[in-house]
Parts: structure tokens; C-alpha cells; sequence
């Protein structure tokens, strides 16, 4: 393997700054990687659009990433792991990761009853429901959809005594079931974290798939001998909506103000796409 080819960016992509999570843990985990870093900003939130739009614009930010000429690209986003990785890991000739299975195990090894807040997408796939009990079947799993907490974030709204509000109505059927384990189903929803440890018991664990998806990143690096051996390139933020609003909204996560690009997303139809069309297209 070249150096050139090790040194390529990694596609991180989300709807907003949920991916976010995922990046800093990048960072923590592997400093020498340089990350292409993309937002969806215009469509956001996901979890509230059909499996077949999901589909669609996962399809377009691969599309648009692999003309970037990353190496790996990384769903830091629960919506579309659940919904499209399987099929676009199936028709693109380029490594793609998801972060639903990563947090599933970590969950598995640290609890029985299992509590997920997730979007309604997420919830109504069943994803994490399904990965946790094809480990083990007998932990118990309780989900709960959390429409309201993308757009929260999204706006700023962390602190607000509404978001308080909103948490406490979420976790409360998940308390209300002695859970002894909580899986941060989008994200985002680590952004949270003040919120969600303020109301839950304390024997409560947390489970952010942030951290378990890049250990699962470093192994495949690993496998595929993709390691950068060098410092890192600045991160490229690009976004389909607002760079100022994506910026100044990040900043507070980052501990920078990045600079954002905006980015418009190739358009394609759904016929299109095939396995050998798309493997073709990319010299696979």
C-alpha cells in the first residue's frame, strides 16, 4: 500500500453536528488520521424523513465523498447505519462503517436491561433492538423515539429548562423499567450528556457508540493497512445548508471556530445505482 493512499482523508458525514461526537473521538483515538468532515445540514433531521429518502441521500454523500478521494467513509449517524449501510456497502467499492453494530456490543458487555433513545427512523428499524439480541437473546431491550432532541441541539437549545422537560418525559418510561444501561441512539444525543446524567439513576451506564465505532475504525485501518504514519491534513468541514450557523454552533464542541465550506451534493436517480455500475465507475 502506498503512503499516498494512507494518507487520504476518512469521510465522516452526518446530518448536522450529531458526527461531531464521532470526530473528537477521531481525534483522541487517531491523532495521525485527516478527516472530511460533511453535515447535511439543509435536510436535517433524518430521523423523521422514510427509508427510501434516508437511502437516497446517503447514496449522494458517498457518491459526492468518494469524488473527494477519501479511503474510508464513517456513518457517524444512526438514522442512516440503520437504514442504508447494508445496501451501500453492497453497491460502493470503498470501506464504509457504521456505528449502530460497535454500540450494540459495547452495550451488550456492559448491561442486561437495555435501554435506546433514538430518532423515530432509528426506533422504528429496530437496528439496535435486533444487534443486541442476535448476541443475546436474553437481554432485554426498551426503545424510545426522541423527535425533539436533533432540532434542540441544533438550535442551541442544550440548556434550555424546555429540553429538561422534553428529556425527563423520554427517559422516563426507560427509568420506569429499572434499566441498567443506556445506549445514546443518535450522535447527537451525547451532546446531552449534562441533561440525560441529571435525570437518570447513577447506576445508570452510558453508551455512546462514538467511542466503540472508532475502535472499530482503528481495526479495519489495521486490517487494510490504511494507518496514517503522518501528521494529519486541517479537517475539511463542508455542509449542504448554513456554513456561519454550522460554525458557530460547533465551536463549543470543538474548541475552534472551523472553517466551513458549502457543499452542493450530486443529484442522482435511483436507477442509477447498481452494485457493478458503481464498482465499475470507481476502476473496482
Amino acid at each position: 500500500m502506498t503512503t499516498d493512499k494512507k494518507a487520504q482523508r476518512i469521510a465522516v458525514f452526518d446530518s448536522g453536528v450529531g458526527g461531531l461526537t464521532v470526530l473528537r473521538e477521531i481525534y483522541r483515538q487517531l491523532p495521525n488520521e485527516s478527516i472530511l468532515y460533511f453535515g447535511d445540514t439543509a435536510r436535517l433531521p433524518y430521523g423523521t424523513r422514510s427509508p427510501s429518502e434516508i437511502l437516497q441521500f446517503v447514496r449522494e454523500i458517498i457518491l459526492w465523498a468518494i469524488d473527494q478521494d477519501v479511503k474510508m467513509i464513517v456513518m457517524a449517524c444512526n438514522t442512516s447505519s440503520a437504514l442504508a449501510l447494508e445496501t451501500v456497502q453492497s453497491e460502493f467499492n470503498v470501506p464504509i462503517l457504521g456505528v449502530i453494530l460497535p454500540g450494540a456490543k459495547a452495550a451488550v458487555r456492559k448491561g442486561r436491561r437495555i435501554g435506546v433513545i433514538a430518532t423515530p427512523a432509528t426506533v422504528t428499524s429496530n437496528a439496535y433492538r435486533q444487534a443486541i439480541q442476535e448476541m443475546d437473546a436474553t437481554v432485554q431491550v426498551w426503545q424510545v423515539s426522541c423527535p425533539e432532541f436533533v432540532p434542540l441541539i441544533e438550535q442551541n437549545r442544550i440548556h434550555d429548562p424546555y429540553t429538561y422537560q422534553v428529556a425527563q418525559e423520554y427517559l422516563a418510561p426507560l427509568i420506569d423499567q429499572r434499566i441498567d444501561t443506556l445506549i445514546y441512539g443518535c450522535t447527537h444525543y451525547p451532546h446531552l450528556a449534562p441533561v440525560v446524567r441529571s435525570i437518570l439513576p447513577h447506576s445508570v451506564r452510558l453508551v455512546d457508540p462514538a467511542v466503540y465505532l472508532v475502535k472499530a475504525i482503528t481495526q479495519e485501518l489495521e486490517l487494510l493497512g490504511l494507518r496514517n504514519p503522518h501528521l494529519p491534513k486541517p479537517t475539511r468541514f463542508c455542509v449542504s445548508g448554513c456554513p456561519e450557523q454550522f460554525a458557530s454552533l460547533s465551536v463549543q464542541w470543538l474548541g475552534y471556530t472551523p472553517l466551513v465550506e458549502p457543499t452542493v451534493l450530486p443529484t442522482i436517480e435511483t436507477s442509477e445505482i447498481s452494485p457493478l455500475s458503481v464498482r465499475e465507475g470507481l476502476g473496482g
